[in-house]
């Protein structure tokens, strides 16, 4: 089922597929919910799959100048009360992964578990606070020659060849991404505060899925910060960088599926 919602007198799209315990996806930065797509044919046999375009992302409308994370965990919010979903387990991949640790720190009690796929629990550095804005401007003058650049850099760079028509089809998707709208979630990962206290007292089982070759998130910082937390599964994919739903579709199919299962079967005390 395909449907839209009202958030904030803006419209948020989403899909549901199946029945049973519900997993909810949230894609990344230039991405849509389209990126679900095999996980959806996967786990509807098994799971209720809700997947969401993020605001000014996809089918959903922008909303401000600045798209924090909270903001977009909010509209996450609206989508599961509308379904009347109390519970969850929540995977985020990549600004997913921010927007996932944003609504467990304000909605704690409707997890069951929450994976960071290829994401962190950090703050932007000074440093890549300064590439930000600089990406920002550079967006407002050549927006699509960012999104040529952009796209397949998220590959490890042995796998750029071998997956040159997912690398197409994503930076095709990403051009219909209006600038306001890239440029509303840069500013609002720009401003996403540090959220490892929230790895620290969460009570849920958290999943790490990292690339060995991504260049987005260090290995050493994303380890360093799953050890805070009191439940931990990590996953280190060999020839893998920011994009393992695609570099290694099989295994991180398989990967949160599984978690999936031990959150729904094993809650928290």
């Amino acid at each position: 089922m395909e449907t839209y919602i009202n958030f904030q007198n803006k419209r948020i799209h989403y899909k549901s597929a199946g029945h049973g315990k519900p997993i909810v996806l949230l894609h990344g930065f230039l991405e849509s919910l389209d990126i679900w797509e095999d996980f959806s044919t996967n786990f509807s046999s098994d799971y209720r799959i809700i997947s969401i375009d993020l605001p000014g992302h996809g089918k959903s409308s922008g909303k401000a100048e600045i798209h924090t994370m909270d903001l977009m965990a909010d509209s996450v919010k609206i989508v599961l009360d509308h379904l009347k979903i109390q519970t969850c387990v929540l995977i985020g991949h990549s600004m997913g992964g921010y927007v996932t640790l944003a609504f467990a720190e304000k909605y704690p009690e409707t997890l069951n578990g929450y994976g960071l796929f290829h994401s962190h629990a950090g703050a932007d550095t000074k440093e890549s606070k300064i590439n930000r804005e600089r990406t920002i401007q550079l967006v407002d003058k050549n927006r699509l020659g960012f999104i040529q650049l952009f796209i397949p850099d998220l590959f490890a760079t042995i796998n750029r060849k071998r997956f040159h028509k997912a690398i197409e089809k994503l930076k095709k998707q990403a051009g219909d991404m209006p600038k306001t709208g890239i440029i509303a979630a840069l500013k609002g990962m720009k401003e996403r505060p540090d959220r490892t206290h929230v790895l620290k007292a969460t009570q849920h089982p958290v999943l790490f899925i990292l690339g060995q070759e991504d260049t987005r998130i260090p290995l050493d910082v994303a380890l360093k910060q799953a050890s805070l937390a009191q439940r931990c599964e990590i996953h280190i994919l060999k020839d893998v960088g920011h994009m393992s739903y695609i570099e290694d579709n099989e295994y991180t199919l398989n990967t949160i599926k599984y978690f999936a299962k031990k959150c729904f079967s094993s809650p928290p005390d």
